[in-house]
């Protein structure tokens, strides 16, 4: 979704680690493959993010 690094998408949310911003996002992944409903609210917000 987007080209940042993960340090960088730390720094821009209040100074995290990478390793937080990669947890995050970890967590968010299995999230998805547990719930079809996130998963189809998160695919929709991306594909409005990239029209």
């Amino acid at each position: 979704l987007t080209p940042r690094s993960y340090p960088e998408i730390g720094r821009r949310f209040g100074g995290r680690d990478h390793s937080t911003v990669i947890h995050a996002v970890r967590t968010v992944e299995a999230l998805r493959i547990a719930d079809s409903e996130l998963d189809a609210e998160i695919a929709a917000i991306r594909r409005s993010l990239n029209s």
